[in-house]
């Protein structure tokens, strides 16, 4: 069995370390040159709350050859329609692409590949990208969660790459696979764009104001769309979200403040992707986070203005006409009174 791991930034690294130290066959690939021949001279190196280097094969888009019969697709979503273009040639006949995007990325892996041959995951855990072969485990070990599932039935492939998740942390194979997928996107949506435009940390995001109130008002924004959606939101980690933060106000409003900091407990280290895409001048994948709460909320009649406004920021940013700073935060909480 050939399997590959395409996209392998920071946690791509990770979950292919682990892959490798199983003694299972597993290929890196990214188009991060460097990082490819890091990894090929000293091996891939996991630090932070994980600290092991392991030998496992890494190369770059254009070395590729053959078929693979799994591919975990994390790179950003973004680029979906141009590498799955690609990518399905260098899949086998019955072969399966597993995407751990953010997001609702299925959609597109299932128009370029079919639904028999797409598996999603939603993914519980974090990661910063070192260089030099390196990536750093900002979330704790034995917190290494992964939401597996189909959105179209159940699929033959499930347990394999269930087996080979759980090499680095532990599995659940969803039934309420959207709704998982919803858990996942609901969270994004709020920690992830103020992490980037900020530059705080999860944790930091939770504790201070008034960032803290932003991210529930933006689980609340999302839990508003998901409702009209008539979408079912699974638990995380074996916490029902939804009753834990949504709130219109009063004493459910001042609970579920207190509990913010809670939601990033055990991942307070980790930074958004989305930062340090900003932070190296290039774009990021807030339209495929907060841009799925905006799209849903227009058709459906539902208001977002945090949502609305983060995007904006990030793509100010983007191009160049705003930095990032605690200030933000700060603006976006002048929208916030006004709503």
């Amino acid at each position: 069995m050939r399997v590959a791991i395409y996209g392998a930034g920071a946690m791509g690294t990770i979950l292919g370390a682990y892959i490798a130290a199983s003694g299972r066959q597993i290929d890196l690939i990214t188009s991060n040159v460097k990082h490819v021949e890091a990894i090929k001279q000293h091996g891939a190196q996991v630090l932070g709350n994980a600290n092991f280097t392991v030998r496992v094969n890494a190369l770059t888009p254009d070395e590729m050859t053959g078929c693979y019969d799994i591919i975990f697709l994390m790179t950003k979503q973004r680029e979906n329609h141009k590498i799955l273009t690609t990518l399905k040639d260098f899949l086998a006949e019955d072969g399966v692409i597993c995407t751990l995007q953010n997001g609702l990325p299925e959609p597109s892996v299932i128009e370029a590949v079919g639904s028999k041959r797409c598996l999603g995951c939603a993914v519980g855990w974090g990661a910063s990208y070192i260089g030099d072969g390196a990536s750093e485990l900002t979330s704790k070990k034995d917190k290494m969660t992964f939401a597996l599932g189909s959105m179209h039935g159940n699929n033959p492939w499930t347990e394999t790459v269930k087996e080979y998740l759980e090499c680095a942390g532990h599995v659940t194979v969803e039934p309420n696979f959207f709704g998982a997928r919803w858990a996942k996107l609901v969270m994004n949506s709020a920690f992830s764009p103020l992490s980037a435009v900020t530059g705080l940390t999860f944790g930091q995001v939770g504790a201070k104001y008034p960032s803290r109130r932003l991210a529930l008002a933006l689980l609340n924004e999302a839990f508003d769309v998901a409702e009209k959606c008539g979408v079912e939101i699974s638990p995380i980690q074996g916490h029902d979200i939804v009753s834990l933060y949504r709130c219109k106000g009063g004493f459910k409003k001042f609970v579920a403040m207190r509990l913010v900091p809670l939601a990033m407990k055990n991942h307070k280290k980790i930074t958004s992707g989305m930062y340090f895409d900003l932070k190296a001048g290039k774009k990021c994948d807030v339209d495929f986070v907060n841009g799925v709460i905006q799209r849903l909320g227009n058709k459906f009649g539902v208001d977002t203005p945090l949502n609305d406004a983060v995007i904006e920021m990030a793509h100010e940013i983007e191009r160049g006409e705003r930095k990032i700073s605690l200030a933000n935060a700060k603006e976006l909480d002048k929208i916030y009174k006004k709503r």
